[in-house]
């Protein structure tokens, strides 16, 4: 026992650094447990303090970020992660933007795009009365009687540029085959000079009540 007890409390620290010493060999030169491995996300890019009354227009929505993860822990997931674009200050203009990532306890070996180029828009709006615009076959001899929108003009809301490009706002009424009235609600569509849809714009109200009265026509005759 006077062996036993003789140095106890060097015996006791040189038995806790043996066990310490045996595990760090034993787990952390283990290649397979201590070994990590590259993780790969894709993150959604997302403006922030944007100005009131301003839009940001950028074509990379998506950033890939790489980060060092152990292979014995867990996968990061893709919301422990966000790709933040700081639009503080920023009016009307063209920036290139570096893309911050907030991502706590994470360690990011790479990112891409590290920076967005991006437009900055003030957004405007405009009001525009509303057209019919027929599609289908006017062989079949059935003409428009009457016809109806309600309410008869609408709002566009959005960027400048978008905004410019609207040259009418288009209600589309299919011509039936037989004669029959049409009482629907009908989603205008901002369109350009050549008749293409203007996207990125706000039509309010996003519905209009269509009411047309189709008849049967006078039947062409033989000369």
């Amino acid at each position: 026992m006077q062996i036993i007890r003789k140095n106890f409390g060097l015996k006791l620290l040189s038995l806790a650094l043996a066990i310490v010493g045996w595990a760090y060999f034993r787990y952390a030169s283990n290649p397979v447990l201590a070994a990590r491995f590259d993780q790969q996300l894709s993150v959604p890019i997302v403006a922030a303090n944007l100005p009131a009354g301003y839009v940001a227009r950028y074509t990379d929505k998506e950033a890939v970020v790489t980060v060092d993860t152990r292979r014995a822990g867990p996968a990061v997931k893709p919301d422990e992660i966000k790709a933040v674009l700081d639009l503080s200050g920023k009016g009307a203009g063209v920036y290139n933007v570096p893309v911050e990532l907030v991502a706590p306890n994470v360690v990011v070996q790479s990112l891409s795009p590290a920076s967005v180029s991006l437009t900055v828009e003030k957004i405007d709006q405009r009001s525009f009365a509303l057209s019919f615009h027929y599609s289908g076959a006017p062989q079949t001899h059935v003409v428009v009687n009457s016809s109806q929108l309600t309410p008869a003009q609408v709002v566009v809301q959005g960027p400048q540029d978008q905004l410019s490009q609207v040259s009418s706002i288009r209600v589309d009424v299919p011509i039936p085959q037989t004669p029959q009235a049409i009482d629907e609600m009908v989603r205008p569509i901002p369109v350009d000079a050549s008749g293409s849809e203007v996207a990125e714009l706000n039509v309010s109200p996003d519905l209009i009540r269509v009411r047309v009265d189709f008849v049967q026509g006078a039947s062409e005759r033989n000369p």
